[in-house]
C-alpha cells in the first residue's frame, strides 16, 4: 500500500513538475517573444536544474511544441466563441476570421509561434500537424454551406479553408514586420476587412432576387 502510495505521489509530483515548466515555458514566450525560450532561463525562473526540464519535458522543440499546444486551446477558445453565435453563415464566416485576428493582436507571440517556430524541424512538423486540424474545423464549416446550397460546391473545402488561413496569416503578419513594409501596420484592420469580404464573396452562391 506504502509503495503504490508513494508512487502516484511520485507521478503526481513529476506532472506537476513538468506543468510549471511549460506554464514557465509559455509566460517566457508571452514576455519576451520565442528568442526569450532557452532552457536555461526555464530553469532559472521556474527555480530547477536544466536536467530536470529534459527529465519531465525535453529539448527547446519539446517546449515549444507544448507552449503551441497551449496556444492552439487559447486559440479554440476564440473560434468556439464565433461558432456560438446564432448567425447567418455569412456572418459566422465573419466572426470566425474575427476571431483568428483578435487571437494574432491579443496574443501576439503565441501567434508568431503557430506561425513559425524559428527553425526547429520537430516543432515545425508538429506545430503543422495541429494547424492541419484546426483548419479541418474551417473545412467542416464550408462543407455544410456547401451540402445547404450556401457555398460554391466548386470549391475544395480543404484548399479553401487552408487558403483563408495563409491569407489571414499574410495580412496579420505585416501588423508585426520591422522592415520597410511596416508602414502598412495601420491599415492591418481595413486590410483585414477587405480580405474576409473577398473570402465570402468568393466561397458564396450569389443570392439572386426574384
Amino acid at each position: 500500500m506504502s509503495i503504490t502510495t508513494s508512487k502516484t505521489r511520485t507521478q503526481r509530483k513529476a506532472a506537476a513538475t513538468r506543468q510549471t515548466i511549460i506554464a514557465t515555458a509559455k509566460h517566457l514566450i508571452v514576455e519576451g517573444g520565442l528568442n526569450s525560450l532557452t532552457l536555461e532561463a526555464v530553469a532559472e525562473r521556474a527555480d530547477i536544474a536544466v536536467q530536470t526540464i529534459y527529465n519531465r519535458v525535453g529539448g527547446r522543440p519539446a517546449l515549444l511544441i507544448a507552449v503551441a499546444e497551449l496556444a492552439l486551446e487559447e486559440h479554440n477558445k476564440y473560434m468556439q466563441a464565433a461558432l456560438a453565435v446564432e448567425a447567418p453563415a455569412r456572418e459566422k464566416i465573419r466572426l470566425i476570421a474575427n476571431s483568428y485576428s483578435r487571437f494574432a493582436f491579443e496574443r501576439p507571440n503565441e501567434f508568431h509561434l503557430l506561425l513559425d517556430p524559428q527553425g526547429e524541424p520537430e516543432a515545425l512538423l508538429r506545430i503543422s500537424e495541429l494547424i492541419k486540424e484546426q483548419n479541418a474545423k474551417i473545412a467542416v464549416i464550408i462543407r455544410a454551406g456547401i451540402a445547404d446550397g450556401n457555398l460554391r460546391a466548386d470549391l475544395d473545402p480543404d484548399e479553401m479553408a487552408l487558403a483563408a488561413w495563409a491569407m489571414m496569416n499574410g495580412i496579420l503578419s505585416l501588423a508585426f514586420r520591422d522592415d520597410q513594409t511596416h508602414y502598412y501596420a495601420k491599415q492591418v484592420p481595413s486590410l483585414i476587412e477587405t480580405a474576409i469580404s473577398m473570402l465570402i464573396d468568393g466561397l458564396f452562391i450569389e443570392q439572386k432576387n426574384g
